[in-house]
């Protein structure tokens, strides 16, 4: 019995342009043409790319003031049961709870819970660390780091079929459009 060959499975289409304005052009009309999974590769950052592809806000800066609110306010209450609770000292007759004196141990507690909140939410909205992208299997992806502009349409968008993505992006004057397997 010979083995059952199987077409390799289709990540999207990809199209190459020569400058940023080109990817601009083309993820605006992309995101206008109603397709909601794609990504834009670029070598260096370009202003203006992200308002075109539609970006949504980022979660990260959320995720770095929620955890350093919750490192505040944690360090403080530790601070607070050792003082008050677990071993009240009376020093130089002051207060147990004397929150003045709390407030270094509180803000390093904030610096450092936003520290690793920024660093873990960084990594988990971005879904790293990835070693694998099936964008690479594209020969010429190599030169995304050094001159070239890249829009992948994702075969998971829900408006995805292949001839018709395939005539969109070659509306928007490529260089060259190459089919992406994963």
């Amino acid at each position: 019995m010979a083995p059952i060959e199987t077409a390799p499975k289709l990540y999207g289409m990809m199209a190459e342009f020569e400058t940023a304005e080109q990817l601009i052009e083309a993820a605006s009309r992309t995101r206008s043409a109603g397709y909601k999974k794609f990504d834009c590769y670029t070598p260096f950052p370009v202003h203006g790319l992200t308002e075109a592809m539609g970006v949504e806000e980022a979660k990260v800066p959320w995720t770095v003031f929620v955890c350093g609110l919750i490192g505040a306010m944690a360090l403080f209450g530790l601070q607070v049961y050792i003082s008050v609770i677990d071993y009240p000292l009376n020093v130089g007759g002051r207060d147990f709870l004397s929150w003045p004196y709390f407030i270094p141990i509180t803000f390093e507690g904030m610096v450092l819970f936003a520290a690793f909140g920024a660093f873990i939410g960084m990594l988990a909205y971005n879904g790293l660390p990835a070693p694998y992208h099936p964008v690479f299997n594209v020969p010429q992806f190599a030169r995304a780091s050094t001159d070239r502009f890249f829009l992948c349409i994702e075969s998971k968008d829900p408006n995805f079929q292949h001839d018709r993505v395939y005539e969109f992006l070659q509306s928007l004057n490529p260089v060259r459009i190459s089919e992406v397997e994963a």
